[in-house]
């Protein structure tokens, strides 16, 4: 199910109609938007047994899409943080053979910016010489990582985060309580990939509602406290990934309420520019620990000066 994001999906619904299809998208924009969900929409779209442009939910081709175990579907994740050249090359060698049932070979390539210089240019020859009925659709939150080549090769389409009102609605078609619904929109900010997963891991609702305690706590604490945070979270890498994206969410959230003169009582002493900076710093330092090996609690320790 689509949740928001209905200019792009009408975009890709008229390229299908027109025929007038690139042989390859960029998704972009932050993380859990739903873009992975959208781009298996739209090969559901063009490889659907039914008549018509909207993609059933009943055909064997639309299920096994849905369940990513499609012969014609290829999907190319990080391995070890990083998608290597070897991923491209079988990519590539699935992408010149022809469909065995679709209309369409297709490929979403996750996270495209963790491929490496020599997974790059590999996958430039794939764009630059497309072979038959494929459709590649590449998703990034870090656009700026891949080659220009790569980018002036592709149909980029930009996504922002959900109206809140959007979130709550598809909460509330799932049972959800309106006070739920309006308390799990509220932390999203836009996310409904993140409210998906409040709904279907209860679990992460509270380890979010927790770590924005910590961080309530570490602003009023002292620098000591603060490394000492610093030091353990970072024995927990998995945990620290997470942390950090929940600051960044927080941090956003404080930033556009001060702005529109809502003050939030733990942070009413930090002015603008603080926030900026801290916001820059939080998303700065969960992009190196997610793609390079900078060391994690030497970046955090420097986060925590910040804060």
């Amino acid at each position: 199910m689509i949740i928001g994001h209905q200019k792009q999906w009408e975009f890709l619904k008229k390229c299908a109609e027109s025929g007038k299809l690139s042989h390859a998208y960029l998704f972009l924009g932050q993380e859990k938007l739903g873009k992975k969900t959208l781009a298996l929409e739209f090969i559901k779209l063009l490889n659907c047994e039914n008549p018509g442009l909207s993609p059933c939910q009943t055909c064997r081709s639309c299920q096994d899409i849905q369940k990513r175990q499609h012969p014609d579907l290829t999907m190319v994740e990080p391995e070890k943080k990083a998608i290597q050249i070897s991923q491209i090359r079988d990519l590539s060698w699935k992408l010149s053979l022809r469909p065995y049932s679709a209309s369409f070979k297709a490929a979403i390539i996750d996270q495209a910016h963790s491929m490496n210089q020599e997974a790059q240019s590999c996958f430039l020859k794939t764009l630059e010489e497309p072979k038959g009925k494929a459709l590649l659709i590449l998703i990034t939150e870090y656009p700026e990582m891949l080659f220009p080549t790569i980018l002036s090769r592709v149909q980029k389409i930009k996504f922002y985060p959900v109206k809140k009102t959007e979130v709550e609605e598809y909460l509330k078609s799932q049972a959800i309580s309106e006070k739920e619904s309006e308390q799990i929109g509220e932390l999203c900010l836009g996310k409904p990939g993140l409210a998906v997963d409040f709904v279907k891991l209860p679990q992460k609702l509270e380890i979010q509602k927790q770590k924005i305690e910590e961080l309530t706590f570490l602003i009023s604490s002292d620098l000591a406290s603060r490394f000492q945070y610093a030091k353990e979270i970072t024995r927990q890498s998995q945990n620290l990934k997470e942390t950090l994206d929940i600051w960044l969410k927080h941090f956003r959230g404080i930033l556009l309420s001060k702005i529109h003169g809502k003050e939030d009582e733990n942070f009413r002493h930090y002015p603008l520019n603080k926030l900026r900076n801290i916001l820059k710093l939080v998303q700065s330092t969960n992009f190196l620990i997610s793609t390079t090996n900078v060391n994690p609690r030497l970046a955090l320790e420097i986060l925590m000066l910040e804060l």
